[in-house]
């Protein structure tokens, strides 16, 4: 771990960044930041009101704000947002500045743990199966590239995860 300052959480809704990233933080005496709420706790709004009155555009451009400015800080372990791998500029970002760890979890999974989730303006409205399929299947080769690190979070306890992840960690 010590060859990059931070520890960074990629992946797609529903597979544990912000969960496993507040662990993660504790079991490392580091500093957690999930982008997203601190999106929201700057703005005074949620993110579904920002895709509501700026579009997916406007949250992009706040999002990768935020990440620059997030991932500029040492000993921070860093939850982005499913979306941030979108930007050639923040994957770059991220790759320099921070070990970056792909968390990712089957269809399955995702679905069941983003189903009651209202906070999630990707997948309102239509089928959330078939949008978490479309989303993937542009965002997983992005994952991949930027990743140092990936771990399977399927079924697995976040003790689990945050345990193997320690593993690894120490392996770099």
């Amino acid at each position: 771990m010590t060859r990059k300052q931070n520890l960074i959480l990629v992946g797609p809704m529903g597979a544990g960044k912000s969960t496993i990233g507040r662990q993660l933080g504790e079991e490392l005496g580091m500093e957690f930041v999930d982008s997203d709420k601190e999106i929201e706790r700057r703005t005074g709004v949620d993110i579904p009101l920002i895709f509501e009155l700026e579009g997916e555009a406007g949250f992009r451009k706040r999002e990768s704000a935020m990440i620059h400015e997030l991932a500029g800080t040492a000993g921070t372990v860093l939850a982005t947002g499913g979306g941030a791998v979108l930007d050639p500029e923040n994957r770059t970002v991220l790759a320099a500045r921070g070990t970056v760890i792909y968390l990712h979890a089957s269809i399955d999974q995702l679905v069941k743990r983003t189903a009651r989730d209202r906070n999630r303006p990707l997948l309102q409205g239509g089928d959330p199966r078939r949008k978490l399929e479309e989303i993937m299947a542009v965002r997983e080769p992005l994952y991949r590239e930027v990743a140092d690190i990936a771990i399977d979070t399927s079924g697995r306890s976040v003790r689990a995860v945050v345990k193997e992840l320690l593993e690894r960690l120490e392996e770099e």
